[in-house]
């Protein structure tokens, strides 16, 4: 491209496909385990291989993007490990669905080919977010790409269970575990989804045996009623002294249970007596285990009432509950109900309300897991950012309990253990073994469960190196540099990899840990496709480019809060994607001839400028001490993890500064007699624009490689160019002051401008009272610039401590005083009246809104996005007053002065 003009637009979609395509096939994105260079790794938080690209993983990977291209710039040699997780209750559901399509179920093909099945999907269909995040620019090495069920992270999981056994920090037993009636599986107590729901609480009378009243008992699942084994009471609550030690008559069920005192009653939950179901409550299992109490499961798989249990039998729970609640009604035993809020558990795939059940599952002993993964981030080992979440996972780190890692379905690894038919035997081992080591025994059953999908992907920073064999890549990018993920899996993953990578490797899993918040919608509500407020990446990136929605994101990851994204502001970025483009234009087309390209191409930092006289330059040197300044400030914003930081500083340099400023104060230059200046503003303008491109590259890489390549002398890639250093020797206080000072001064006339709607082609007057050197210098040195800037055709300057003119708006500064009469320019009491007029109805407006957002029924019934877009409006009309406000001081400040002296001031 180089030497070709560009065009007038820019073309994103074609660019895209073209550059994406050329760095593939240049290898640019492939780490160099032999190379000489410092590491820098990342693993990329692995998508379900079901999944397709949502919104927050374009936050995640443009963030994890953003980085691997600022180490690779910086001179680091960069593995980013991409890869899918196989996702394992999701991708058997979605198999299943086909299935049924046909008529068909998994077991109709039994386990292996049913196995064989998901592979064929796998292969057809699994692989499509991958190619979206292609799309979405993400520079991964992808001749690494890793699966959790690949032949070599299968032999890990293996490996890592088989140890744990030896250990003793695997075993089979059974305990309470969080069942899906939908999916068929166990979950993990972070796979359950809680929200506050509204509920009924069941008061139930259990007679005293024998006579002698009854205890009643407070429920929010009657139905459970039917495996209770006892009721308890708090040991110090004396309205149920004389009953504990007692056997109650179980309503409904005809048998006996006991009264027990347990410290970990509530005496002021209900009525102070809880009933005691030990097979389908954690909390009503520990105490059955302190008092030696039988469990009993009433629940099959599907939540259905088992046989054995009367007419409830064969009853789905809900029905359950209601034949229940009707039978103790007619008996007389059902005291009272009420309504209750409480925090219910649905399954994290599915959705389905989940049933703690007593299960016989495989645990992970965690305690002794979770101790030094505690201690490496308390000690610093590991960095999590936002610090906020330390305590977060410290509290959940502290009360852990075993990890459930069993799921009853057939898609995943499945666990390594088998039973002799002959003596019972437990065999775990690595390869599948042919005999019983017991007695010989050559009928050898499998375990028909698998493993929790998060097993395998709690290896996965060192699974993926090749571990368990010591592979050089292991060597040199375990640990990792830094992981960026949202923080809804702090626990669902980060935690388990602290806990594995220190107990296999002896060493943290990575040095940081960067959380992202959630991405909602411009209200702050969050995305949901029954509200209709979904933001799809590749639609977006299809309307606006796909460097536009990167810098947005980047823009609005502000550490620790939500992202309210809207497309209007994605559309805000496209423009200036628009604006770096026509400012490339621009400069290149007054870059002028060979000598001035190829002293720029010389010049890619800011270590030399050529041989250019730059004493006289002030607005040269003022650009350049920006710039910079702009770039210690971007680099140390993307050392902090702080993306937003980064991404306002390169806004705010590159359209205000540089094109807004800079490009305008060169322009004469570019066009002038004097070789010397015009050959020092040409490259000048190149070198800022290189620099610039360079900076913007990691958040935006297309359009900065397209522009790159229009560069005279530029070589190779821009991804592969070296990232900016700034340069101490450019820092120009003296540059700044002065140019600060003329953008403030061109920036007050312009104000006034438009605050008074002076027709755009008019020229003004300005006058001008200096109160210090500084001032004077500004107005003296600035005077050309001034003129054409804010199109003033006249300076004149006032003795300090004369009569201030008349007819004029007025705008002080720190050392000037400004002042435009405005005599023949504005119908000052026509515009006074409007704006009289705008600032009754708004206030009218505003104080609406507030009465209405000041009313408690308003803000306790109306809908959240109601009561948010209320306050919007507020805010909107707010901002239009003060606006008004000042439009208003300004037109006064006029009449003011007028009215004062009575006359113009000439």
């Amino acid at each position: 491209m180089k030497g070709v003009p560009l065009p007038k637009a820019y073309d994103f979609s074609a660019v895209e496909r073209r550059w994406y395509g050329e760095w593939i096939s240049a290898g640019l994105f492939r780490a160099d385990a032999g190379s000489d260079r410092p590491a820098f790794s990342m693993v990329i938080p692995p998508p379900n291989v079901t999944g397709v690209l949502h919104i927050g993983h374009a936050l995640n990977n443009t963030l994890q993007d953003i980085l691997v291209r600022y180490k690779r710039m910086d001179g680091f040699d960069v593995l980013w490990v991409p890869g899918t997780d196989h996702a394992g209750i999701a991708t058997q559901n979605v198999v299943e669905r086909q299935l049924a399509a046909e008529g068909k179920t998994r077991d109709d093909l039994g386990r292996d080919e049913f196995i064989a099945r998901v592979w064929r999907w796998r292969q057809e269909s699994g692989g499509h977010i991958i190619e979206q995040l292609k799309r979405l620019g993400c520079s991964c090495d992808w001749s690494r790409e890793r699966f959790t069920m690949d032949d070599g992270l299968s032999r890990a999981v293996r490996e890592v269970f088989v140890r744990l056994f030896e250990e003793g920090l695997i075993y089979k037993g059974d305990r309470i575990i969080n069942w899906c009636p939908r999916c068929h599986t166990a979950l993990a107590d972070i796979e359950v989804e809680h929200e506050m729901a509204d509920g009924r609480i069941w008061y139930i009378r259990y007679p005293v045996s024998g006579g002698g009243g009854h205890v009643t008992v407070a429920t929010t699942r009657p139905e459970t009623m039917l495996g209770d084994t006892a009721v308890a009471v708090h040991p110090d609550d004396v309205r149920y002294s004389a009953v504990i030690g007692r056997m109650l008559h179980l309503p409904l069920m005809e048998r006996d249970i006991p009264v027990v005192a347990d410290d970990t009653v509530d005496p002021a939950f209900g009525t102070g007596a809880v009933k005691v179901t030990p097979a389908h409550d954690f909390n009503d299992f520990e105490t059955a285990r302190r008092h030696g109490l039988p469990a009993i499961d009433i629940f099959d798989k599907n939540a259905h009432i088992k046989p054995g249990f009367g007419p409830y039998s064969g009853l789905d729970r809900y029905e359950a509950r209601k034949k229940i609640i009707e039978d103790l009604k007619a008996q007389g035993l059902l005291e009272k109900e009420e309504s209750y809020s409480l925090a219910a558990g649905g399954c994290y795939r599915c959705k389905t309300t989940v049933e703690p059940r007593l299960s016989k599952q495989w645990f992970v002993k965690v305690a002794p897991l979770a101790g030094p993964a505690l201690k490496a981030v308390l000690n610093g080992e590991t960095r999590i950012m936002p610090a906020s979440w330390i305590k977060t996972y410290e509290e959940w780190m502290t009360n852990i309990r075993d990890w459930c890692i069993s799921r009853q379905i057939w898609w995943g690894h499945r666990i390594p253990a088998w039973e002799c038919k002959a003596c019972g035997e437990l065999i775990v081992a690595r390869e599948t073994p042919k005999t019983c080591p017991r007695c010989g025994g050559l009928e050898l059953i499998q375990e028909e469960d698998v493993l929790d999908t998060w097993f395998s992907s709690a290896l996965w920073p060192f699974s993926t190196l090749g571990w368990p064999d010591e592979t050089l890549e292991l060597r040199r990018y375990y640990p990792t540099s830094v992981l960026i993920t949202s923080f809804d899996i702090l626990f669902f993953w980060v935690a388990r990899m602290m806990m594995m990578g220190l107990h296999f490797m002896g060493d943290v899993p990575f040095v940081h840990v960067y959380l992202h918040a959630l991405v909602r919608d411009g209200s702050g509500q969050k995305m949901s496709k029954s509200k209709g407020n979904v933001i799809d990446p590749i639609t977006i990136m299809d309307r606006y480019g796909t460097d536009a929605v990167r810098f947005t994101l980047c823009s609005l990851a502000a550490q620790g809060r939500d992202i309210k994204l809207s497309e209007e502001r994605i559309e805000g970025y496209r423009h200036f994607v628009n604006k770096i483009w026509n400012a490339a234009r621009l400069v290149l087309m007054n870059l002028g001839g060979r000598h001035e390209a190829l002293d720029a191409a010389r010049v890619s930092g800011l270590t030399a400028l050529a041989g250019l006289d730059l004493a006289d330059c002030l607005y040269e040197k003022w650009i350049l001490s920006r710039l910079s300044a702009v770039i210690a400030k971007v680099r140390a914003a993307f050392d902090n993890f702080d993306f937003d930081v980064a991404a306002r500083e390169m806004y705010q340099f590159f359209w205000h500064e540089f094109c807004d400023w800079y490009l305008e104060l060169a322009k004469p230059s570019f066009s002038s007699n004097d070789a010397a200046k015009k050959r020092t503003a040409r490259v000048v303008s190149l070198i800022v624009l290189d620099n610039s491109l360079r900076l913007l590259h990691p958040i935006m890489p297309f359009v900065t490689e397209e522009l790159w390549h229009s560069l005279p002398g530029r070589q190779g890639y821009i991804m592969t160019a070296p990232f900016p250093m700034s340069s101490p020797e450019f820092d120009s206080p003296e540059a700044e002051t002065l140019v600060n000072g003329l953008i403030e001064v061109v920036t007050a006339i312009r104000n006034i401008r438009a605050e008074l709607n002076i027709h755009p082609g008019a020229g003004v007057k300005v006058m001008v009272i200096a109160h210090s050197q500084r001032a004077m210098d500004i107005m003296e040195s600035h005077g050309p610039a001034i003129s054409t800037l804010a199109r003033v055709e006249e300076i004149v300057f006032l003795p300090v401590g004369g009569r201030r003119p008349s007819g004029a708006a007025t705008v002080i500064l720190e050392d000037l005083e400004l002042f435009v009469p405005v005599e023949g320019l504005v119908d000052i009491e026509g515009e006074i009246k409007k704006a009289t007029r705008e600032e009754k109805r708004l206030a009218s407006e505003i104080e609406k809104a507030m009465t209405k957002l000041a009313r408690e029924d308003f803000l306790s019934k109306a809908p959240r996005e109601i009561i948010e877009k209320e306050r919007e409006k507020l805010k909107r009309f707010e901002a239009q007053m003060e606006k008004i406000v000042n439009h208003k001081k300004m037109l006064e400040s006029a009449i003011g002065s007028r009215d004062r002296d009575g006359q113009a001031f000439l």
